[in-house]
């Protein structure tokens, strides 16, 4: 899909044209549609946001990449964490989701939802263990193959339990883990709710919620998300 600019300026188009013609922002959002040949906003948001995130995503992710992907609830951050395994299944590379936050039964819900999901959904693997940490983690991609995706569900709760080593020992191992392996880990994020109020069209670095230290620097790659709009940025 090719659109005359970047969605977030279509937005600020029709935030203007709103102010300029007095009239209500859906509406406005709807002429900028029209403008980009669909008839309404709501088909042009949901055809940008099946087409291009994960899959452009997992083209610019490299062999063991650590990749943080962050957003507010309800912005996406979890469907295309699993958008990315269903990509690497495609990709014929083996896919693994770790979650703290779903069952089984639910995430399957939510991968069928995907375009591809039902078709592709089965092969992802699914852990639903409460073990879940980087030494759980490390056992279980044990001789994975190189290329192996793994997403983590979710980044703040991975030392929720106090036997559990700190968030920042865990991040650093399994940095190592995946630079020694070629494994790809993505890492769920949530953002600060103080961004909201930030005037920002995107999250960043410094919006991460972080209840307990951690260097970001750590994360080879970040992807923010916010009203449908995907950024990728390199960290370090």
């Amino acid at each position: 899909m090719k659109l005359s600019a970047p969605i977030y300026q279509l937005k600020r188009r029709a935030k203007l044209l709103a102010r300029t013609d007095t009239i209500p922002l859906h509406q406005a959002l709807d002429r900028v549609a029209e403008e980009e040949g669909f008839p309404a906003w709501s088909l042009l948001a949901s055809r940008h946001e099946t087409e291009g995130s994960a899959s452009s995503m997992l083209s610019q992710l490299a062999d063991g990449d650590l990749l943080l992907i962050a957003a507010r609830p309800g912005h996406g951050k979890t469907l295309l964490g699993l958008q990315l395994l269903l990509d690497a299944v495609g990709q014929a590379r083996k896919a693994t989701f770790f979650t703290l936050e779903y069952t089984e039964e639910q995430t399957l819900q939510r991968i069928h939802a995907l375009p591809e999901g039902e078709a592709l959904g089965e092969k992802v693997e699914i852990v639903t263990s409460d073990e879940i940490s980087a030494d759980y983690i490390m056992r279980h991609l044990a001789g994975a193959p190189k290329g192996t995706v793994a997403v983590i569900d979710y980044l703040q709760i991975l030392d929720q339990q106090r036997i559990k080593p700190s968030l920042s020992e865990q991040v650093t191992a399994l940095r190592s883990f995946a630079r020694e392996t070629g494994i790809v880990l993505a890492f769920i994020s949530q953002i600060d709710r103080s961004f909201e109020a930030d005037g920002k069209d995107l999250p960043d670095l410094q919006d991460v919620r972080l209840p307990n230290q951690l260097d970001l620097r750590l994360f080879s790659k970040a992807c923010f998300l916010h009203d449908r709009e995907v950024q990728l940025q390199h960290v370090a």
